[in-house]
């Protein structure tokens, strides 16, 4: 895989994981675009990995409280705030690693990768953003969070497997949907991120030390430094804008690009 091919691959992973874009759906467009082989899904997930990295040093005050509520939970005290934030994420976490699982056993994981399917999530989750953008509620704050947003924000998450759907996107519509600021919100679906990428991380990493695969793994390590730089940025940008904008402008580009791909796929 040549250099420039894994540059391009990150620096879209990095601007597209937090944005509610759906990252896995513009790394599976990328190589149609570049006309080249596609990465695989084991380059996909060390440059998610990459932005892994990211979110959690951008994050580090609420990463810091949850992995001190681990701690906490562990020696059987469950009432801290910093338990309660690690039971919440590890509950949301729950539905897409048994849904992950299950697509990954049956081959469902590698059927969904069309562009026909990306086309329509992107149309469809993108209208949906916006209607929940535009009707939820900003009541809520982080502090707010509980365990029923937690289950129905982690049950969205789930059904952003779906290449197209995004799962940051998934993730904020919930929360849009369930009252909560759009900031607030945003840094919820965040953190959210960081158990699944780790999950994931895990599931394929471990097939590529199987295989001894270890061009691929110099591969994936380069893929995963390039994506971290470029997700560190794209997150600072985004949490910045959402002060005054709303996501709008990432529902134009959805649906945009969903009807572009539509077209594409039934021409």
């Amino acid at each position: 895989m040549s250099l420039f091919h894994l540059f391009v691959l990150a620096v879209v992973q990095g601007l597209t994981e937090f944005l509610p874009v759906s990252s896995s759906a513009h790394l599976i467009l990328l190589p149609m675009v570049m006309r080249v082989p596609d990465q695989g899904l084991a380059i996909d997930v060390a440059v998610h990995v990459g932005t892994l990295g990211a979110v959690i040093l951008f994050f580090r005050a609420e990463v810091g409280q949850a992995w001190r509520g681990v701690g906490h939970v562990l020696a059987g005290r469950f009432a801290t705030p910093e338990a309660r934030l690690a039971l919440l994420l590890a509950i949301a976490t729950v539905p897409v690693v048994i849904l992950g699982l299950i697509l990954q056993v049956t081959g469902l994981a590698q059927a969904m990768r069309s562009v026909a399917v990306i086309g329509w999530t992107m149309l469809g989750f993108g209208l949906v953003l916006y209607w929940a953008d535009q009707r939820g509620g900003t009541e809520k704050r982080m502090a707010d969070w509980n365990l029923r947003d937690a289950v129905v924000m982690g049950l969205w998450q789930a059904v952003a497997l779906i290449p197209g759907t995004s799962r940051s996107g998934a993730a904020i519509t919930a929360s849009r949907l369930l009252g909560y600021e759009r900031a607030d919100g945003a840094r919820i679906a965040m953190l959210m991120s960081i158990p699944t990428i780790i999950a994931s991380g895990l599931l394929l990493g471990a097939d590529v030390v199987g295989e001894a695969n270890w061009a691929l793994a110099r591969d994936a390590a380069i893929g995963a430094g390039l994506a971290f730089v470029s997700a560190y940025l794209a997150l600072a940008v985004m949490m910045r804008l959402l002060r005054s904008v709303s996501y709008t402008p990432y529902v134009i580009y959805r649906v945009i690009l969903g009807v572009v791909l539509l077209w594409i796929a039934y021409r």
